[in-house]
């Protein structure tokens, strides 16, 4: 009887086992090959994308390259995304690719420290890029803007890193209003999107002509004065050109969001994000400022 029940026990032992084994498998296909969950850990995206969204990244969107593949780090296990799906090529050419378009909001791999970032695509490859005055211009032609209103979030810590928001109307007390000027910019292909500016001069509101090079592209984050991205040398710690083969995927939709510290701090969940469309009409950005 003893035995029997050891037998059984082993048994069910094995087969758990092997449940969780082809569980994690599965998982890690469809991370891999279709949709990468994401976590919005900063404000270089607001008002598009605030601290604590959730979202989905489409890998299908631009095809494959070693960058689709994760990077697995568990204490002592530190296994490279390249190590995995080095054989995809680390050149232009990606497997099943598709071209991404300006304006997409795009997640990609830092071409220096491996981390997934989240940015708005600018520039393509051939493009000059420049910023004046807090205004981007795209092959030499301002691009169109619009009055979009005044973004007011509370000044606060957000986010599991805590930081509080920068402010046009700083200093801002602890719970006061913090305010910015918000803009809805319409890109050369008729891509709208909403960008935030703090109207405080910062360096990187007037720089050189950025020559994007072939097979690279320019990426910015909405949140123009609180986004390291594409005007920041990546010797200087920015992003730099981004390489076509570090696109992971392009992010379409929040699926949950939450703007507390932890997830049980249910009071704090944003229903009213949940499954909101990432990239709108303008008549819907206009709403949303009004």
């Amino acid at each position: 009887m003893a035995e029997k029940a050891k037998t059984e026990s082993g048994n069910f032992l094995w087969e758990t086992a092997k449940t969780i084994f082809w569980a994690l498998l599965i998982a890690g296909v469809f991370r891999a090959l279709f949709f990468q969950p994401f976590w919005i850990p900063s404000g270089s995206m607001k008002s598009t994308l605030l601290v604590g969204d959730f979202l989905f990244v489409n890998k299908m969107a631009y095809g494959y390259s070693y960058a689709s593949c994760p990077s697995i780090k568990l204490g002592p296990i530190d296994i490279d995304a390249e190590d995995i799906c080095g054989f995809l090529g680390d050149g232009e050419d990606r497997f099943l690719g598709g071209d991404p378009v300006r304006g997409d909001v795009v997640v990609f791999r830092h071409p220096v420290t491996g981390e997934d970032y989240i940015k708005r695509l600018i520039g393509l490859p051939g493009d000059e890029v420049q910023v004046i005055d807090s205004l981007l211009y795209i092959n030499g032609e301002p691009v169109k803007v619009e009055d979009g209103g005044t973004f007011v979030e509370t000044y606060e810590p957000q986010g599991r890193q805590g930081r509080p928001p920068l402010c046009s109307n700083g200093p801002v007390g602890l719970n006061g209003e913090c305010a910015k000027t918000r803009i809805i910019e319409t890109l050369p292909n008729g891509v709208s999107h909403v960008a935030l500016d703090i109207r405080y001069q910062r360096a990187a509101d007037d720089t050189g002509v950025y020559h994007v090079p072939e097979g690279h592209y320019f990426f910015m984050g909405d949140n123009r004065d609180n986004s390291t991205d594409s005007r920041f040398a990546q010797s200087a710690g920015g992003v730099g050109f981004v390489p076509a083969a570090n696109l992971i995927g392009r992010a379409d939709r929040i699926m949950f969001s939450s703007a507390g510290r932890s997830l049980l701090f249910f009071w704090d969940w944003r229903g009213d994000r949940y499954f909101r469309a990432i990239q709108r009409s303008k008549e819907q950005l206009e709403a949303e400022g009004s």
